[in-house]
């Protein structure tokens, strides 16, 4: 069971270090207890067919209300608290205790991050009942992501998203990231939904046209005021892509506009009041996609840009999250032929760019997800396993939706038990994987 300490002491650190670091750092604290365990299971996953980002998979019959088992909501998840050394060390500590008393299934499955209709075989789900609580229990996946069509109103909302933490709760496990896209403009599952009180928030080229960071505060505010009390934790948003290309339609009006400068202080904005109100933000498209004409959904997408260009432009706003302590970056699938350490593989496939360019030289420390790998641009050349093994070889930590979720976790676990991946490869990314998980 994981639990949260919260004092007076902290809220005042908060506000000093709000005022003097920037964009604070969630840092409660949780247990579990190692010895609990979970077994390992099996579900399929069909194609993307969502043209914004992601997609929707499943197989059976519509979950059911008639299903729920469990009412009410867990503790609140908002506050936020600076982090110090102490902190920290016993956070180490208490990480290290439960990485060591989970076995391999179990570390494997914290690295994927898949649909509530691949996870349970349900073709919609918009409950979380029997369905969901046994394919929790047989196979806790490390996030899970929803789109518009399991979201219809408020309380259906908030039920299916706190029966579904107190079944990872009961079970022993890690709370799960439950997560969206929430960007604002095109790209809105709750937002001026009419099932939900929440307003519909426009594109983010319109906010970066007032060249005021505020607004991009207001945006996080606005958005993660709506989507806590919910119950999500997580928001695959905001988009740092400089749109430096104008003919560029995947991203277009997503981005905060083609100032490299303004579009990361927007980010930053934007990512720092999405983390005051309890929501961890994911910011993307590493290493920028708004150079891109291709749409990586449908196939190979790239820049013909060299490192040093996308230092000077592409980069800026992904450094500036980093140096404000960003703990999530999604990395997207473009190629960068011009780079040749590279070898023109997609960005989520390349340990030059995900190893060497955003931990080594950019110093980033957090949490690498790919973005969705039932695009295209990974499922026209590799099968899933193969794609999972190879992302995570070049840096990655979880896998996002994979086209065929079993074959992509078997192919992980077969990695590691003949040692083309090593177990101590797992722990470091379930390190940093629990690390961000312990601030709920």
């Amino acid at each position: 069971m994981i639990k949260r300490k919260i004092s007076a002491q902290i809220a005042i650190i908060l506000c000093f270090c709000i005022v003097f670091c920037g964009c604070g750092i969630i840092n409660t604290e949780k247990n579990k207890d190692p010895a609990e365990k979970f077994s390992s299971g099996d579900v399929d996953v069909s194609t993307n067919a969502d043209s914004s980002l992601q997609g929707e998979d499943g197989a059976k019959n519509p979950e059911s209300d008639e299903d729920d088992t469990m009412e009410g909501a867990l503790d609140d998840e908002g506050s936020l608290s600076p982090a110090n050394d102490e902190n920290n060390d016993g956070d180490k500590d208490e990480i290290d205790a439960i990485i060591s008393g989970m076995t391999l299934n179990e570390k494997v499955y914290q690295m994927f991050f898949v649909t509530p209709e691949v996870l349970t075989g349900v073709s919609t789900v918009t409950a979380a009942g029997n369905a969901t609580k046994k394919a929790i229990e047989e196979k806790p996946v490390g996030g899970i992501i929803y789109q518009e069509s399991s979201l219809k109103e408020e309380s259906q909302t908030t039920k299916m998203l706190n029966n579904t933490k107190k079944y990872y709760e009961d079970a022993g496990y890690p709370v799960p990231f439950l997560s969206l896209d929430e960007e604002g403009g095109r790209v809105l599952r709750i937002g001026g939904n009419s099932g939900f009180d929440a307003p519909s928030i426009g594109s983010m080229s319109e906010i970066g046209k007032t060249k005021d960071p505020s607004k991009a505060s207001d945006v996080g505010h606005t958005m993660g005021g709506y989507l806590e009390p919910l119950g999500f934790n997580m928001d695959f948003a905001p988009v740092a892509d400089v749109l430096s290309n104008s003919s560029n339609t995947v991203i277009g009006d997503r981005s905060f506009g083609s100032d490299k400068d303004l579009v990361a202080d927007m980010v930053v904005a934007e990512a720092c009041a999405l983390e005051e109100e309890g929501i961890t933000p994911v910011i993307k498209h590493f290493p920028g996609h708004g150079a891109t004409e291709a749409d990586s959904h449908k196939g190979y997408a790239y820049t013909e840009k060299t490192l040093d260009e996308l230092k000077d432009c592409e980069l800026v706003p992904f450094q500036a999250a980093i140096d404000n302590g960003i703990d999530v970056i999604m990395a997207s699938h473009i190629s960068l032929p011009n780079v040749a350490e590279t070898n023109d593989l997609p960005t989520t496939l390349s340990k030059y760019l995900l190893t060497d360019v955003l931990r080594e030289d950019m110093g980033f420390e957090g949490v690498i997800i790919t973005d969705a790998m039932n695009m295209g641009a990974i499922t026209d050349t590799l099968s899933s396993d193969k794609a999972a093994v190879k992302s995570i070889l070049a840096g990655a930590d979880i896998i996002l939706m994979p086209e065929d979720f079993h074959l992509a976790y078997e192919g992980v676990l077969e990695a590691v038990e003949n040692g083309t991946i090593s177990e101590e490869r797992i722990d470091e990314s379930l390190e940093r994987i629990l690390t961000v998980k312990m601030k709920y």
